[in-house]
């Protein structure tokens, strides 16, 4: 089992997520960032706001998620 938190994967809050995979780890901090969303947590919305401005460039964005999956591997 490996723990990265929030603010490791791009977010704004020092939640932990723990899982044996990176995907795993991906989807929780997703439902988190969504929960995070519909409470309109400023924090959250601001690092949100620059996700998609990363999602906009396809090749970024996959160098992004690369590198978090090499520092999941790295723990």
């Amino acid at each position: 089992m490996k723990t990265m938190n929030c603010k490791q994967l791009g977010g704004a809050c020092d939640k932990e997520f723990t899982a044996e995979t990176f995907d795993e780890i991906a989807d929780m901090s997703k439902t988190h960032g969504m929960e995070m969303f519909q409470a309109k947590d400023e924090d959250h919305l601001k690092v949100m706001s620059e996700m998609q401005e990363l999602m906009k460039d396809p090749n970024a964005m996959g160098e992004w998620f690369e590198n978090k999956r090499k520092e999941f591997k790295a723990i």
